[in-house]
């Protein structure tokens, strides 16, 4: 059985993401086990950029660059590689990949993902990625919770698969994701508020005046630490996430990476009806300048994100 029903799937597309989807099935087996699969949050060393990389880290990216050989992709870009890979001299595309989002959860049974973005592959490795985020032509997230699921986006739609346990093969249960336009949660790690540049501040104090407040009514503040878990929540119910730049050294330009995290889902949020920016220009006008660079990141509900733009004026 295949690992995804082929009829959602772009022709040119089917090879890359049935190997996507079972690897991804691969990996829920492993993650469902916990720590009788080994200690997977153990930490075995640092990335290119210096953060540490869970053993459970390095065994996703080396089962997708394994998968994904043969399939057309000419470019594997990793999160967890310093420079890109060549796979496939005669492929056609260039996928980047946050192999495992969310690390820090690993060992505490919190939703963890696969996050990637395909381009079409361009005359150099550098130039298959470092181009504007529009120019993708799919991205999405394998979550590992709960229910293991499959949100992607080919440039109509978001569509949401579930991962069958019974026949391992991805089932379509959502079509087009909706995101709601409002919003009664917001997302941001409030321990750094005390670093927060003043719009960020002004558009929290907002939140929190609830019902007293600008706003009218009383938001819930959510925080997961979980990118993949955060975006899932709010492609489902709505919300506001927000990581932004702020006052420390190092995160000046925000944290998360444009190429692996922050283009793919903008990309899925925007074609679900939501809206995802630096703070202020949209995501997907933009155009990386290094593999692994760093970029503020705001995105959920249009009225929320554009009024977050106005507060930076």
């Amino acid at each position: 059985m295949p690992a995804i029903d082929p009829a959602h799937i772009p022709a040119n597309l089917r090879p890359v993401i049935e190997a996507m989807c079972a690897t991804g099935a691969q990996l829920s087996r492993v993650i469902a086990r916990g720590p009788l699969a080994g200690a997977l949050g153990a930490g075995v060393g640092e990335n290119s950029d210096g953060d540490q990389q869970k053993a459970l880290d390095v065994m996703a990216d080396e089962m997708f660059e394994a998968a994904l050989e043969g399939t057309g992709v000419k470019y594997y870009a990793s999160e967890e590689q310093e420079t890109v890979l060549t796979l496939d001299e005669g492929g056609r595309f260039a996928l980047a990949t946050d192999p495992l989002d969310g690390s820090s959860n690993i060992d505490v049974n919190v939703t963890i993902g696969t996050i990637f973005s395909i381009f079409e592959a361009a005359e150099s490795a550098e130039a298959s990625f470092l181009r504007p985020a529009s120019d993708q032509i799919a991205a999405g997230y394998i979550a590992y919770g709960p229910q293991t699921l499959l949100a992607v986006t080919f440039g109509a739609g978001t569509m949401l698969f579930v991962l069958d346990p019974d026949t391992g093969a991805f089932v379509l249960a959502e079509e087009k994701m909706d995101l709601p336009v409002a919003a009664k949660e917001f997302s941001i790690n409030a321990s750094n508020r005390r670093h927060w540049f003043p719009p960020v501040l002004a558009y929290v104090e907002e939140c929190e005046q609830g019902v007293d407040g600008a706003k009218g009514k009383n938001m819930n503040f959510r925080w997961v630490g979980s990118l993949v878990a955060e975006t899932h929540r709010i492609l489902t119910r709505g919300g506001t996430f927000l990581y932004p730049s702020d006052a420390r050294k190092g995160y000046e330009a925000g944290r998360l990476r444009m190429v692996y995290e922050v283009a793919p889902m903008a990309f899925l949020v925007e074609q679900a009806g939501g809206k995802a920016t630096d703070g202020v220009a949209p995501i997907l006008s933009l155009t990386a300048e290094a593999l692994h660079e760093r970029r503020p990141f705001v995105f959920g509900s249009a009225e929320e994100v554009d009024r977050i733009a106005e507060l930076h004026g």
